[in-house]
């Protein structure tokens, strides 16, 4: 197993880019001078303070493989943040500066946040250390909260009692949760709730927002109210909760709506609507409109603030007629939504689709499955849920009928709604799977490639088809479609013969015609040239691609497929695709772009060196530094191009040492 000195030396830049992302990784360097008690733990994970809106522990623990472990206790939850990175340059640092990294002792403020509470001796040895988010309730200054517990271990009764009476004085906050704990030990619950009830509003009054690429943010705490929900859930007042989060329920939708954070602000209301729902069993509410009041508000929720919700739904306290009485209210909504108009908008459609689907599980929760199929089916022309209708049929045990509703769906939804019309045919075939209708699936196979003609199509294609014997005919007439666009299931004049090897499927789309005055699709020489290479015909890749440089749209988007393709057999064409992509980017005169074209550079470095053209090598990247040598930070992409990355402790300069 290497060292940490060892693993830190080795990094590059790539590696941190593979492992966080380029933005994140440019976002830790920014913050590294804010890295602050950089320490090492027993088992060698880094660990420091990096200071941003607040202070924040994090740890960090490098893999061999790059699949490092992290833990901090800033709120970002979209991968490794930029302090974790941050550590590790920092830690990079040290090495290049052949500085050691100190042991973390356990008595500092970072060992107190990262590790208190954890029983070591209760854990496997050879079980590996989790490293995960805190609970939204744990986040904040811990840093400070260590030096407070430290500082106020050692007061007598008295000493505290003073300090606690003149921070009351000095800090109303500390006097209102003083007051507040008081009137809900004694049962006074209407000034709580008032309170909350006005902090609820003040919270919810403003949109918040955040910047992404910066510190700045103004994001409402709901951490108190989150914690007076849950005081109220322990006293046993669920029914004034409910209240509450109705009040923030819809207070808070309408304040995310307008919002333009990273999803912080619906988090926060998100925990606090967690606690509501665990007061609705306990509420004075019936059952029945328990399960209403939750479906209810699922309905309506766009921004996830009810995640547990299902879960509520899911709980075996509500028996049989609790939902049977669900089910009786909303078939009165269904059957009042059917008299309206036909649902105008994708929207529309969708919650009236919902709706549907909540009254399919009240019914299945209730004992009357009976009852689904007829629902669906006597709305399904308004609805457009054929799909659903058709699961439901094969659940059923009645595939016919199923593959009969398919067939009705795709000819009705074809033309408008291409996405269902394809699902739609994606059953036809699987039915034809079970009912172990190979000849039928091929031609649903073959219908799907005429349909979407790519690489993935080809190859289900070619599984159907060798299944039946008839793959040279059948992968002649793809390839075939894919140069001049005629299918070869159809003839070519009405009323010649066609020789082709598959039954007709039960749909088809129709067949694209050319546009007027535009590009024709065919010849499609992009997926042509995929196919080709996945048959190892790397002759015809070339052709193809050659080919497709002399048109009018050239070969955008496929020129590193090809190269990295054709490299062993065509090295000539692989490097000058890499070269001419390679001066594209340095053309820009753009930093990040020097980096990508670094990428293109390096793999035309590794075909000379297999190739021992070595001399070759070198005189380009003397025609580059010559030919640019005014761009100081390309010269100092071309100086690691030979190499196998970007070492960082050789790439760490001025500001970072």
């Amino acid at each position: 197993m290497k060292t940490l000195s060892a693993l830190l030396s080795e990094l590059t830049y790539d590696d941190l880019d593979q492992w966080a992302g380029e933005k994140i990784r440019a976002r830790g360097k920014a913050y590294l001078g804010r890295v602050d008690g950089l320490h090492r733990t027993a088992k060698d994970e880094l660990v420091a303070w990096v200071s941003g809106t607040e202070d924040y522990a994090t740890l960090v623990h490098l893999d061999e493989g790059g699949e490092h472990d992290w833990f901090c206790t800033c709120p970002y939850d979209g991968g490794p943040c930029k302090h974790a990175v941050a550590v590790i340059l920092a830690a990079v640092r040290q090495v290049r500066n052949k500085r050691d990294i100190p042991l973390l002792s356990e008595d500092d403020d970072l060992h107190l946040v990262l590790f208190s509470g954890q029983d070591d001796e209760s854990a496997p040895e050879d079980e590996e250390p989790e490293y995960g988010r805190p609970e939204a309730g744990e986040k904040g200054s811990k840093r400070e909260h260590a030096k407070v517990r430290k500082l106020l271990a050692d007061k007598s009764r008295e000493e505290l009692l003073d300090m606690v009476v003149r921070l009351a004085a000095d800090f109303p906050a500390v006097e209102r949760a003083l007051l507040e704990a008081e009137h809900l030990k004694s049962g006074r619950i209407e000034p709580v709730v008032r309170a909350l009830r006005r902090e609820i509003g003040h919270l919810t009054d403003e949109p918040a927002w955040s910047s992404p690429w910066s510190d700045e943010r103004d994001i409402p705490d709901f951490s108190h109210v989150r914690q007076q929900f849950a005081t109220l859930l322990a006293a046993g007042h669920a029914d004034a909760l409910l209240e509450l989060g109705d009040e923030l329920w819809r207070r808070g939708t309408e304040q995310v709506e307008q919002s333009d954070d990273e999803g912080e602000t619906g988090e926060a209301i998100a925990g606090c609507m967690d606690i509501v729902l665990r007061a609705l069993p306990c509420s004075s509410l019936p059952r029945a409109t328990q399960l209403l009041w939750v479906i209810d508000r699922l309905l309506e929720d766009q921004y996830g603030l009810l995640q547990s919700g299902e879960q509520v739904l899911a709980d075996a306290v509500y028996g049989p007629e609790d939902w049977r009485q669900v089910a009786a209210a909303l078939e009165r909504r269904v059957d009042t939504a059917k008299k309206g108009p036909r649902p105008a908008t994708f929207t529309d459609s969708f919650r009236a689709a919902e709706l549907q689907d909540r009254l399919v599980a009240a019914y299945r929760r209730s004992g009357q499955t009976e009852k689904i199929v007829p629902l669906m089916e006597r709305d399904v022309e308004r609805l457009g849920n054929y799909g659903r209708l058709a699961d439901l049929l094969v659940e059923a045990g009645d595939p016919e009928r199923a593959r009969q509703w398919c067939i009705q769906g795709f000819d009705r939804t074809v033309r408008e709604k291409a996405g269902t019309a394809e699902g739609l045919q994606e059953r036809l075939r699987r039915i034809a799977e079970t009912r172990q209708q190979h000849e039928l699936v091929a031609a649903h196979r073959a219908e799907e490639f005429f349909h979407r003609p790519w690489l993935e199509s080809y190859k289900e294609l070619r599984r159907a088809a060798e299944r039946l014997g008839c793959w040279p005919p059948v992968r002649a007439g793809a390839l075939g479609y894919l140069e001049s666009g005629r299918r070869p299931d159809a003839p070519a004049k009405k009323g010649e013969p066609v020789s082709w090897p598959l039954p007709a499927p039960e749909v088809r789309y129709a067949q694209e015609k050319p546009r007027s005055g535009g590009r024709d699709r065919f010849p499609e020489r992009s997926v042509l040239i995929d196919i080709a290479i996945f048959e190892k015909r790397f002759d015809d890749v070339v052709a193809l691609y050659q080919a497709m440089a002399k048109g009018s749209f050239g070969t955008t988007g496929i020129d590193e497929t090809v190269a990295k393709a054709v490299a062993k057999t065509h090295p000539e064409v692989a490097l000058a695709i890499w070269r001419r992509l390679a001066d594209g980017l340095i053309a820009q005169v753009k930093p990040k772009s020097y980096v990508e074209a670094g990428g293109f550079l390096r793999l035309m470095h590794k075909v000379f060196r297999e190739r021992q053209r070595l001399a070759e090598w070198e005189a380009l990247l003397a025609e580059l530094r010559r030919t640019h040598k005014a761009k100081r930070r390309l010269l100092e992409v071309l100086d690691t191009v030979g190499g196998d990355g970007r070492k960082i402790i050789d790439g760490m300069k001025g500001g970072e040492s």
